[in-house]
């Protein structure tokens, strides 16, 4: 955390560029908090404009993000816009003094994420991408006691994460605006939360299989997979197993886990029935099955909130914005990048 701290914590006032489906819905989240309050909307499409505006009936609308930075006003940025735009947006609203919260993936490859922290450092501006599932009930509990020990030397990570359905915007199909399919989509929750709950990162050893409507694809890659499996060591040496996908037939809407085994104990993070927002954290010892947390569960805005908690109190740059370039690192590996 940086020392750099005001006195007394205040509302930032922030902008949010980008409002669609996520976008809105963070934004009413954050407008029901009362830890900001938003200064200004940016979208280039009207209908989107229009449909944000209730939600924010004293913020200037502006058609792009040169408006919204010609705004003095402002403490931060708030980006829910196609994940091919997301650097050259960050880096021009950290350049311009702006704290940065950005939808993930925060960019399309590791040296995308490279420039972006490495603006945040020079603008000593917080940044933070929207690892929403680190803030489920019971997850950051959980990670504590991981870290502690409490486990054990944690040796085997599986990751799951199988979408029904696929993404509704054809850019999510264009590999030069998304930068890969359902492992940029769904799969990079699961890195995130395998090297944040355990405090290591790194990958050796990887390897990985990228399909399309059961076709394997080969580098150089020209389409987007559908599902894709990946095996690799951290650097702590455990062994993490991924798998993810789009529109596989499930039986379910949502498949969706992360269990962590050590030599100690183990835990695991798993949707309920298939939902997309209703989770459960059990902790294992042996046989023995132990729940720590289960729904209702209103998590989603969380990390938004906390990172505009933290812009309020006056934090600059978090030398932990280091851990999205390793993240975006293994992302690169499994696409053969």
């Amino acid at each position: 955390m940086n020392a750099r701290l005001q006195p007394a914590a205040r509302a930032p006032r922030l902008g949010f560029l980008g409002l669609g489906w996520i976008g809105c819905q963070r934004m009413q989240v954050l407008a029901g908090s009362g830890i900001a309050s938003i200064g200004a909307i940016a979208d280039s499409n009207p209908d989107c404009l229009a449909r944000a505006a209730p939600s924010a009936p004293d913020a200037r609308q502006c058609r792009n993000l040169d408006e919204l930075l010609a705004m003095d006003e402002l403490d931060g940025v708030v980006i829910a816009t196609p994940s091919g735009a997301h650097a050259v947006q960050a880096i021009a609203a950290l350049d311009r003094g702006l704290a940065v919260f950005c939808q993930k993936p925060l960019t399309r490859t590791a040296l995308e994420a490279r420039q972006v922290v490495d603006a945040a450092r020079r603008a000593d501006r917080l940044l933070e991408v929207d690892f929403s599932y680190r803030y489920l009930d019971g997850v950051a509990d959980l990670r504590e006691r991981m870290q502690r020990g409490e486990f054990g030397d944690i040796h085997a990570i599986d990751l799951v994460f199988h979408n029904a359905y696929g993404p509704d915007k054809p850019w999510f199909y264009d590999l030069s605006q998304s930068g890969g399919g359902c492992v940029m989509d769904l799969g990079i929750h699961l890195v995130d939360l395998a090297q944040w709950m355990c405090g290591a990162a790194g990958h050796s050893q990887l390897s990985a299989m990228l399909q399309a409507a059961g076709r394997p694809l080969h580098a150089p890659q020209r389409e987007v997979e559908d599902y894709a499996t990946a095996q690799w060591r951290l650097d702590n040496n455990a062994s993490v197993r991924m798998a993810c996908s789009w529109r596989l037939h499930a039986g379910r809407d949502a498949v969706i886990e992360a269990a962590f085994y050590g030599t100690r104990g183990g835990a695991a993070i798993r949707n309920v029935t298939g939902s997309f927002y209703d989770f459960t954290v059990d902790v294992f010892d042996g046989t023995r099955s132990t729940r720590t947390a289960s729904p209702p569960d209103a998590w989603g805005g969380r990390t938004l909130i906390e990172w505009a908690r933290r812009v309020g109190a006056g934090e600059g740059f978090d030398p932990q914005a280091e851990s999205l370039v390793g993240v975006a690192r293994t992302v690169d590996a499994i696409y053969g990048r």
